[in-house]
């Protein structure tokens, strides 16, 4: 039998209601992403993850040191600003900075902030910059880190991390899982969106989404030059570099 008692149906009821009103009041959502052009549930809403954000933001500069130069941020935050203005996420106010470090790379987490590599930003031309920051905007627009922290950290650490009720660990803990998303990258298809819509925002920015297919060569040079087995997120092993380009190619002779 389903129910054996009205006292049992009622202390069911009990749990039901308490759990659709916490869900409800920490933000659990259902929305039409048109990044993703999926309708997607979600723990948090927009307050939530900005929320989040700071907290990781605040973990990083505890942990990093970034750049001061004021003509390499007003850079960087120009070319960001003008491409974020395209994104398909205007409900969040975009945030970029330059992390010290020789690298080429860049990262994201959740809230809108984008880090680039100090390396890269001396390296890259300006449409260059603008596919690799128009890349990691379209990964906070799919939510893509906020996905992979639902699911590897659960409902209720985020939650305290964003309450605040939860301590440092899970702070740690989040911040883990967003520098392994950086070093490792995405999966091949977080990855492969993430390459389409830095094509659609650079269009639209102004910038030449060529900027990207050069980017990835100028990886792959560099990657040889240092004799790396290992090169940085963008060019992971899955998907492969070439399939990449080729994508970024046919998505730049459509109108």
């Amino acid at each position: 039998m389903l129910y054996r008692s009205n006292r049992n149906n009622a202390g069911l009821l009990g749990v039901l209601i308490a759990l659709t009103a916490c869900l409800t009041l920490c933000g659990c959502v259902t929305v039409y992403n048109p990044a993703t052009e999926r309708r997607e549930t979600l723990f948090m809403d927009t307050a939530a993850e900005v929320a989040l954000g700071k907290e990781l933001d605040a973990e990083l500069h505890k942990k990093m040191k970034f750049a001061t130069d004021p003509a390499q941020l007003a850079r960087v935050r120009n070319i960001g600003q003008r491409v974020a203005r395209y994104s398909d996420r205007q409900d969040l106010h975009y945030v970029f900075q330059v992390v010290e470090d020789k690298t080429l790379n860049a990262f994201a987490v959740p809230g809108g902030y984008v880090y680039i590599h100090s390396g890269l930003a001396q390296t890259a031309n300006d449409a260059e910059l603008a596919g690799v920051i128009a890349h990691e905007i379209g990964h906070i627009a799919a939510r893509h880190s906020v996905k992979q922290l639902q699911g590897l950290m659960g409902f209720q650490l985020l939650m305290g991390i964003v309450t605040g009720a939860s301590g440092q660990l899970p702070v740690s803990q989040a911040l883990s899982v967003v520098f392994d998303l950086a070093n490792l990258g995405y999966s091949r298809k977080d990855e492969l969106l993430a390459d389409k819509l830095a094509v659609r925002y650079t269009r639209r920015a102004g910038y030449s989404p060529l900027g990207i297919v050069t980017f990835f060569h100028k990886l792959e040079t560099d990657a040889a030059q240092k004799g790396r087995s290992a090169p940085p997120v963008f060019l992971s092993s899955h998907p492969p570099t070439k399939q990449r380009i080729a994508q970024v190619e046919e998505e730049m002779r459509k109108r």
